[in-house]
């Protein structure tokens, strides 16, 4: 089972670089995945080091921990892999009992192991059932259920909201249609709606017609941008003086809340603009490290084009 999970990790010699890891640090990969960024953090740790390791999918756990556990006893850190959503960072560092982090990596979006298995319904390339679950054994709302049960209005603010889709109110318009003849139960009947509802002129640029629907409804589905927030305000309390947070994002909507969470810790200061000196007492609590996101090389691109959107921010708590 563990051998299909393989994930070519984005951004892996920039990661590395800046998470800053020493012998003995205590990492946290919060999207552990099939472990491709955790195995190279391992060796910087060494034997003295935690890594603590958080995903929502055992199939990724069991594969992380096989990888990781192939390391040699000199390379190999205490090992604490953890099953959840890095949402509930507070309870599950309290669970790891761990007194503070030295780095912390957030790799965002949904792996390629997730988006090519159909049975969990991601992909619009392939017909599968309309799921979209992070963690199916904990979570009940399906993509099924939204494109089903949601009036027009909300299906049309979902989709526009979480994917800036032009087309927005169409297609939501052509799925309460459609669903009023037969339930809508495939990605590939999705699909169908999908490219119906956009005009031919409009389908002939800007990649797959269905993909910035199948964007939004994942994100409702697993209220991705509240769980986001809430992990990486966690994280900047649980980072060490000195200590590392490391986030890659795929999309807009996803780089927006790193730069704000990063930016609103930064700059805490409440006091008026034309105040001369600072009363309110609010310090910085982060420094940011990249003023500007640090993006894929070309040739990291044509060996794996699904880094093509990677954004890489670095802030440092001081």
């Amino acid at each position: 089972m563990t051998s299909e999970y393989r994930h070519i990790p984005v951004l892996l010699p920039e990661c590395i670089e800046h998470l800053k890891l020493e012998p003995g640090s205590t990492f946290v990969d919060a999207t552990l995945g099939g472990a491709g960024h955790s195995f190279e953090a391992a060796k910087q740790l060494g034997g003295a080091g935690t890594l603590i390791g958080i995903d929502q999918d055992e199939v990724a756990l069991a594969a992380a921990r096989e990888k990781l556990s192939s390391l040699s006893e000199a390379d190999r850190p205490e090992l604490v892999l953890l099953r959840g959503n890095f949402g509930d960072m507070d309870d599950l560092l309290v669970q790891a009992e761990v007194p503070g982090v030295d780095a912390f990596l957030f790799d965002l979006g949904v792996s390629s192991v997730q988006i090519d298995t159909i049975s969990r319904g991601f992909s619009f390339k392939e017909d599968g059932p309309l799921d979209m679950r992070m963690d199916p054994g904990k979570q009940t709302l399906t993509a099924e259920e939204i494109v089903n049960t949601y009036n027009e209005a909300d299906l049309a603010r979902t989709i526009r909201t979480y994917s800036d889709e032009r087309w927005a109110s169409r297609i939501a318009e052509f799925i309460v249609k459609r669903r009023q003849l037969e339930p809508i139960t495939t990605s590939g009947q999705l699909v169908d709606i999908i490219k119906d509802a956009i005009p031919a002129s409009a389908r002939r640029s800007g990649g797959h017609p269905a993909k910035r629907t199948f964007q939004a409804l994942r994100i409702e589905v697993n209220s991705e941008l509240t769980v986001l927030e809430r992990g990486l305000e966690a994280a900047v309390r649980w980072l060490e003086p000195g200590g590392r947070l490391v986030v890659i994002s795929y999309h807009s909507l996803e780089d927006r809340i790193v730069k704000d969470v990063i930016r609103r810790n930064v700059d805490r200061c409440t006091c008026p603009p034309d105040l001369p000196v600072c009363v309110c007492g609010r310090k910085p609590i982060l420094r940011e490290i990249t003023r500007k996101p640090i993006l894929p090389t070309e040739e990291e691109i044509l060996r794996n084009p699904r880094s093509r959107s990677a954004k890489l921010r670095v802030a440092e708590k001081l």
